[in-house]
């Protein structure tokens, strides 16, 4: 059998899942569009493909404790009766699900959030009510209600959510916690809550019902708990009544990063392993796990008894399923880009996947086989025609790929060639295998022509974009580049101007300043690099961070007059700020170029007076323009056609869109 342990069974009391793969908690804002047929859709999905235990996002146990306003819950008979339609679903596909319990404490969006002092989190604007000794145990008698709930609308258990730092994690450190009543003080005191949690939820579920504390194995926050403390509260959760132990990793507040696509795979396994003997019920090891390989491997090790995986169960539904049949080159990955998923999340939107742009859209975005196949052409192999072809494709239609360069893939191998974004380079070996399919002819080293494309029925350009030139005066002989240029190897002198600070000039400039090893391949090095230690050596976890000198003097500049990177990724942003600050990038915004000369840069700050910054290279990342001359000669000739991804809109490189574009298109020829 493969992977032998990752689809070993395991049995919790009475329930035995089919395997050790935890579908873990993420919000995706589907319970709140109040289209439950959407919300059974998209974890019977998961179930369908395998996961043996599935973990909804969380729901909060009262107004108070929802992460923001409105928040979903189950607080009326409809609310269950809505729930009982998800879990009905799952349990059709022989699956299992419980219900994450999340409290948000004063993470919460809200000016009715209550924590257990009076602290304003560096997250939210709103300061919270510190509660008093009755309001403390309306919160537990609220969230012993919702996991009764819970069972009567069919789960199988629920999730109580201990950790990043969100309502019972936040009672646990002094950080947060300046009681000096029974709920403060002593670690035994401050960690009463979560226990007391524990012991009434398990009392309103019944002995037989799953229930997961998730607890933070390391918090990455200054004050955060000691690995001692960590195994008291584990021992004392298991005692209060928890079937299984969840990993938890840093608080939101943290300044390490813990799921982007920069941080190694599984770089915080090894504290699940510390843990493990040190309990005697089942522990689950989490993030940036994205692979059935290293599942196994994780447990195989005996480094956990079962494995999470949260957005890859976005990226491919039916990830067990495939694995099971021999089949992990067809699991779409996850690249932990954050685009699609938290970046909605925390934007307000429903989380969908850059990857998969049917996660979160199941019953609106299918594709079904055609009833009339179609020949198409699509023109250009990158994300974007990538897609097209093989959507087309799997819908019946017969499909002829062109692309003018000897590789598919386009500018995703632009992303892969940066480091932390490594994950890329995986994505395009998956698109790579999906392009081997009986309705795909693939031409390489081919330039589609009118002539060509004459023939088809359907035309689909995804022709990509091209630097454009910002019209800077230049002197003859200045050492100029295009971004294009420098990541397709062109020498860089030791100081550089990268003009332009979107997210072309961020990555340029990663690219610039690390030499040697990519500390994303190599944890240790990412773990010295972001100030991480071990939280037995030291409280939270937390050491000086200790970067490695940056291989060239980067200035990263801007014309508008704003803090470059504002426009970056809202969970990812700062990541790319804060890894180029510690390499001493000088980020300045408000910047007019005047001319490049062989000297350097002339320019301006704001109204000052002309000034040369003296660089041996400047990098243009100052956006890209459509390539349109081939849709330019179609339009003379009469040929109807279809301009997809950067052929369509090139701002910045943005697969996310292109590939959503492309699947949308494919799914209505």
């Amino acid at each position: 059998m493969p992977y032998p342990h990752l689809l070993a069974p395991l049995t919790l009391g009475p329930i035995t899942l089919r395997n050790r793969s935890l579908m873990g908690s993420m919000h995706t804002g589907l319970e709140e569009t109040g289209d439950w047929a959407r919300v059974a859709a998209f974890y019977a999905a998961r179930a369908r493909g395998g996961a043996g235990l599935i973990v909804t996002g969380g729901m909060a146990p009262n107004r108070e404790g929802g992460v923001f306003p409105g928040a979903a819950g189950l607080f009326t008979d409809q609310d269950i009766a809505n729930h009982r339609r998800v879990t009905d679903a799952v349990h059709a596909e022989d699956g299992r699900i419980v219900m994450q319990i999340l409290h948000a404490g004063r993470y919460a969006y809200s000016p009715d959030c209550v924590a257990p002092s009076a602290l304003k989190s560096p997250i939210s604007p709103f300061p919270p009510r510190e509660l008093a000794e009755e309001g403390i145990e309306k919160q537990i008698a609220d969230i012993a209600t919702a996991a009764a709930r819970a069972i009567q609308a069919g789960y199988d258990g629920v999730e109580v959510m201990g950790s990043e730092g969100y309502f019972l994690n936040q009672f646990l450190v002094t950080r947060t916690n300046r009681r000096t009543d029974r709920w403060g003080g002593t670690y035994e005191n401050r960690m009463r809550l979560p226990v007391e949690v524990v012991k009434h939820t398990r009392a309103a579920l019944g002995p037989d019902a799953i229930l997961i504390f998730r607890l933070s194995l390391i918090d990455l926050v200054p004050e955060g708990s000691t690995w001692d403390e960590v195994l008291q509260l584990a021992r004392a959760v298991e005692a209060a009544g928890a079937s299984l132990l969840n990993t938890g990793i840093g608080w939101h507040e943290a300044r390490i990063p813990t799921i982007a696509t920069s941080v190694p795979r599984a770089a915080f396994a090894h504290l699940t392993a510390k843990l493990r003997p040190e309990v005697g019920i089942p522990v689950i090891t989490s993030n940036r796990i994205n692979t059935p390989d290293l599942a196994e491997r994780l447990l195989a090790e005996g480094m956990a008894d079962m494995v999470s995986m949260a957005r890859p169960w976005l990226a491919d539904p039916d990830f067990i399923t495939k694995a099971a049949a021999v089949r992990a080159q067809d699991i779409a990955p996850c690249i932990a880009c954050n685009q699609a998923c938290l970046d909605h999340t925390f934007s307000g939107k429903l989380a969908t996947c850059l990857v998969n742009p049917q996660a979160c859209h199941e019953t609106e975005l299918t594709y079904p086989p055609t009833p009339t196949p179609k020949r198409i052409a699509v023109v250009g192999a990158g994300p974007a025609g990538m897609m097209a072809a093989i959507i087309a494709a799997r819908r019946g239609h017969q499909v002829t790929l062109f692309e003018a360069s000897p590789r598919p893939g386009g500018q995703l191998h632009l992303a892969a060639s940066i480091p932390g974004k490594e994950e890329f380079r995986g994505l395009i070996d998956w698109f790579t295998t999906q392009l081997d399919h009986p309705g795909i002819t693939l031409h390489l080293g081919t330039k589609a022509t009118e002539d060509t494309l004459g023939r088809f029925d359907e035309v689909i350009l995804a022709t990509g974009a091209t630097p454009r030139d910002p019209g800077i005066p230049i002197d003859p002989g200045a050492p100029v580049l295009s971004y294009l240029d420098v990541l397709q190897g062109a020498p860089v002198g030791p100081r550089v101007a990268l003009l332009g600070a979107g997210g072309i000039g961020f990555d340029v400039a990663e690219f610039l300043v690390h030499s040697g090893n990519s500390p994303t391949e190599h944890p240790d090095l990412w773990r010295r690099e972001w100030g991480v230690s071990a939280p037995w050596l030291s409280r939270g976890g937390l050491a000086e961070p200790q970067p490695e000198p940056p291989a060239r003097q980067v200035w990263l500049l801007q014309r508008k007059p704003e803090k470059p990177g504002r426009a970056l990724g809202r969970t990812t942003g700062w990541i790319h700020r804060a890894t180029l600050a510690a390499k001493g990038v000088r980020m300045e915004g408000g910047i007019a170029y005047d001319r490049i000369t062989s000297d350097g840069l002339i320019l301006r700050r704001g109204s000052g007076a002309p000034e040369l910054l003296p660089v041996d290279t400047v990098v243009l990342c100052t956006g890209q323009e459509p390539t349109r001359d081939l849709s330019t000669r179609l339009d003379a000739a009469g040929i109807a056609h279809h301009r997809i991804g950067g052929a369509d809109v090139a701002a910045e490189l943005d697969a996310k869109r292109a590939i959503d574009q492309a699947a949308r298109l494919a799914a209505r020829l």
